[in-house]
Order: structure tokens, then sequence, then C-alpha cells
């Protein structure tokens, strides 16, 4: 059944409190009395802080949440009956070589969407034939709007162009593979959310959206247990799903083990599907170092969340429409039509399209992460979590020189003290770790 998101009809509130803010402007140059002008706006202030509060306030569906327990014990209650296991012992040669593929297959997508994040597919076919790139893109962008500005006050936009690249530049999305890598080297394999809470207050200086809630609660003495509870509105979104990968390349044949420890880092700034999103995207990275589809790896990362939860019923609606889902354009239509007015950085309609990026691309991976980024919304996030599933599944030789290349064994953060780092050494860290799992 292809079932469809219900949103309430949304007023054009950004645009009410425009022309508030620009009619107080205008009446207090025209010498209207300001304490009139500052009550208003304060009644204003007021109205739309007692509407969030309501809406906070209202019970919710409890056949829903049923479906949908926060609890990991509660969790795999509700999962498919699968296999748990599918490495008994540790495969060096083949593990370095799926991991290799893993990791830069994830700067490679990353990369390439970062400049472009968020625009849409119309705006980034219009930018490609203004410099006369292929659309979808088969290489890094020739050039790029803006190109001083920088990125994370690290890197500039040029940095991330076919001229420009030297190194992996800086983004969120592989900054938090490398912050997963130190959690689980300061704290083993078995680490826990305070654990996971601690390394953030000692190596994030700032992040966006559910993640920027968590470390001010942390940062403001909540406890890692909570800081997801308090004025977080994001609980959902993608930001969970894009810390997922370290997880995978720590317990590769080892879904399970790879889910408990999403689980745990998830707990932090998510709920629900929010949490579901990084557990699956681990227990697909972990599967896919054993099988050689990174669609059917997806597959088997449904057996470790809920089977009726939103999450997994929008992935396998994905699996399913994605037999006849040729191109990019397709792509997002079919994820707008199902989703209406869901907010671009949710976890459900950004995995759908990674699933259409993977199955639309096959066995070409230029194809895979440009038609993805070509898809827009979170587009870095979305191809990042393709290249690394692709590489996972089909290692690295599986990937165009040209994609890697460039990065010339360093990549960028702006983590605290690991501000940059050679390639080859997060590998050899990862790789030391993983063979604890067994």
């Amino acid at each position: 059944m292809d079932e469809r998101m219900a949103y309430p009809k949304f007023p054009d509130l950004r645009s009410l409190e425009e022309r508030l803010q620009e009619f107080a402007r205008l009446k207090s140059e025209y010498g209207a009395d300001a304490g009139r002008i500052g009550r208003a706006l304060g009644t204003a202030e007021a109205a739309l802080r007692g509407a969030i509060q309501e809406i906070v306030d209202l019970p919710e569906d409890a056949a829903s949440a049923a479906r949908e327990p926060d609890g990991l014990e509660e969790i795999r209650a509700l999962r498919p009956v699968a296999g748990r296991r599918l490495w008994n012992s540790f495969d060096r040669e083949k593990y370095a070589d799926r991991l290799a593929g893993a990791f830069l297959g994830r700067m490679a997508g990353c990369t390439l969407g970062a400049p472009v994040e968020f625009w849409t597919p119309e705006s980034m076919q219009g930018w490609a034939e203004f410099i006369g790139d292929p659309y979808p893109p088969r290489d890094y962008w020739s050039s790029i709007r803006n190109p001083d500005v920088l990125r994370y006050g690290v890197s500039r936009c040029r940095d991330y162009t076919r001229a420009g690249l030297d190194g992996v530049p800086v983004d969120d999305d592989t900054t938090y593979t490398i912050l997963g890598l130190l959690i689980a080297e300061e704290s083993g394999l078995n680490f826990t959310t305070r654990d996971a809470g601690r390394a953030w207050v000692r190596y994030l200086p700032y992040a966006c959206t559910a993640e920027e809630v968590a470390l001010k609660n942390l940062n403001a003495g909540v406890d890692a247990m909570r800081t997801a509870e308090l004025d977080n509105p994001y609980v959902q979104w993608i930001g969970a799903d894009i810390r997922g990968d370290p997880w995978g390349y720590l317990a590769p044949g080892l879904p399970e083990k790879a889910a408990g420890m999403a689980y745990r880092d998830a707990w932090l700034s998510h709920r629900r599907n929010g949490i579901y999103g990084e557990m699956l995207v681990s227990a697909a990275l972990a599967a896919a170092f054993h099988l050689d589809d990174p669609v059917e790896a997806v597959r088997y990362g449904l057996n470790e969340i809920p089977a009726d939860c939103m999450l997994a019923r929008d992935v396998r609606w994905a699996l399913e429409r994605g037999r006849t889902v040729h191109d990019h354009a397709e792509a997002r239509r079919v994820v707008v039509e199902r989703f209406g007015d869901m907010s671009g950085v949710h976890t459900d309609n950004n995995l759908c399209l990674t699933v259409f990026g993977l199955m639309i691309g096959g066995d070409d991976f230029t194809r895979c992460i440009g038609e993805t980024v070509a898809m827009g919304f979170d587009n870095d996030c979305t191809a990042a979590t393709v290249g690394s599933l692709f590489g996972a599944a089909k290692g690295l030789s599986a990937i165009p020189m040209h994609w890697h290349e460039p990065f010339r064994n360093r990549i960028l953060t702006y983590l605290r003290g690991q501000e940059s780092l050679f390639i080859d050494d997060v590998l050899g860290r990862f790789a030391s770790l993983a063979e604890n799992s067994f």
C-alpha cells in the first residue's frame, strides 16, 4: 500500500514573522509609540510560545507509540525474525578492502554533495549547465558558487571542487565518523551513552539541530540519558542516521552488535525513528561487509528495527518502488508525493532517497552517488551513506580512482585536537578495534 504522510496545513509563519518585523520597523521609522510596538511584538511572541506548548502537550497515539518504542529491549522484541551474525571470525584481508571502500566511498559521496547541500535539482542542473559540467555529476564540480566562503570555519567552498581538492574537506558527516572512532577508542566497543556524551563535550565545538540541542544540554550539565528530551523537535531528523557508519565499520558481519552501538550513540540526541535510522544504517553496513549487494544489505538492516515502525514501512516502500524508479528526477518526485511537507532533513525521506540512489546506480559507483546528489534534500548525507554502503559491499576496487586520489591520504575535521588526520592511520585504527568484536 502506498501510504502518504498526512500533515496539517501549515500557515506561512515565516512570511508572517517577516511582515511583523518589517511593519514594526516601518512604524518605528514613522515615529509610532515604541512602547505599543514592543507590547504588540510581545503579544505575538507569547502567542507563538503558547501555540508551541499547546502542541507539545498534546497526547500522542498510543498504538503508534507501542509500535515505536525507545527502549532497546522493546525495540528488539519487535524486530523480524532473522540471523544476527554473518561473520564467525574476523577476515582481515576482506575487511581491509571493504573498509577502505566504505570509508573512501563515504568521503567521496559527502564531498560531492557538500557544496550543493539542500540545493534543488533545478538549481543544481542550472549550475551544471552554466559551468559546463555533466548532470547528474560524474566527477567533483569544476566550479562552485561563493568559492571563498568557509564551511564549518575550515574548508573553503572551492576546496570541494576538482581543482581545489587537497584532502577530504571538512563536513559534519565525515567528522562524526571520526568522532565515533574516538568514542570507541577511549571507552571500548561497549561504550555507554554517557561515555559518548563525555566525548562530545571534549571534542565537539558546535553542532546542528538535534545534536546542537544535545550538546547544549550536555554543556549545561544535563545527564546524557536526558539530553535528547529537552526542547528538541528534531528527534526524528537525519543527524543520528549520519553517525551510524563507525559502528558498522567496527562490527563487520555483526549487524546486531553494530545496531546496539548505534542505539547507545543515537540516544544522546534522538528518539523513535531517529534512533532507528542510525540502527538501520549501522546494521546495513555491518551486513554489507559480508554481502556483495548494498541493497540487500539495507534489507538486512531492516532486521534490527521494529518491523512495523514508520521507518521500516517507508524503507520497504522504497525497496519496492525503486524497482520502477529510473533516475533522480523520478526519485525526487515520488518521495515528495509520499512525504509531502516532511522536513528535508528528516530520516525517513532521505533514507528512501538513499535506497533509490543505490538501486538506480547498481554496480556503477559514479552513477550511485551522482544520481543521489541530484535528488536534492540532504544530499551530502544521502550520497555519503550511498558511498559507504557501496564500498562496504564491493570493496575499494569498485570505486574509480578519480573519486579518492585527490584525498591524498588526508581528512580534515572540526573536532578539537583532531583537525587533520591521515586516512591510512584512521583505517588502521578501525581495523584494530574491529578485530575485538569477535
